[in-house]
């Protein structure tokens, strides 16, 4: 596994305004990412693959997921995600299984070995998602007074 993300040369001070604040976020979120598709290479799979064993594991909160609902989850198309699966599942991430409901319908759940991997990768993930939180801009964060101007007839609402 690859060592926590270097801390990146942004400015000392906390951005200003929206468009600041939406770009540090973004930057943010590069940062995280990068991450994790280097701990994913790490692990022994393509970043794709990872966010797959990982929606199918837990996007539906059931264990596993239907193509439609990968589809979604990782926000690409049917046909795509039908590629995707099918090499995963000569991998050995996951495994096809029709649906007892409706032979249409296809669950993908995620094998032994992906777990391992999963849980491998979910560790880190977790530990850089803390420091990523400690980063956002105060406009992404519920709770956390803002640095930018509030209109006068919004303070009037609070």
């Amino acid at each position: 596994m690859t060592l926590a993300t270097p801390e990146p040369s942004t400015p000392r001070r906390a951005p200003r305004g929206a468009t600041s604040e939406l770009a540090h976020f973004r930057y943010r979120l590069r940062l995280f990412l990068r991450f994790s598709e280097r701990e994913a290479h790490d692990a022994g799979v393509t970043p794709l693959q990872h966010q797959l064993i990982l929606g199918a594991a837990g996007f539906t909160g059931r264990g596993w997921a239907t193509i439609s609902e990968l589809a979604e989850c990782l926000q690409m198309r049917h046909n795509a995600v039908v590629a995707l699966v099918g090499r995963a599942d000569r991998a050995g991430l996951v495994r096809k299984r029709p649906s007892a409901r409706d032979g249409r319908e296809v669950r993908v759940e995620v094998t032994a070995r992906g777990r391992r991997i999963l849980d491998a990768l979910t560790r880190p993930h977790q530990r850089e998602l803390a420091r990523f939180r400690g980063h956002l801009p105060s406009i992404l964060t519920p709770g956390r007074r803002s640095r930018t101007r509030t209109p006068r007839n919004a303070r009037a609402t609070r």
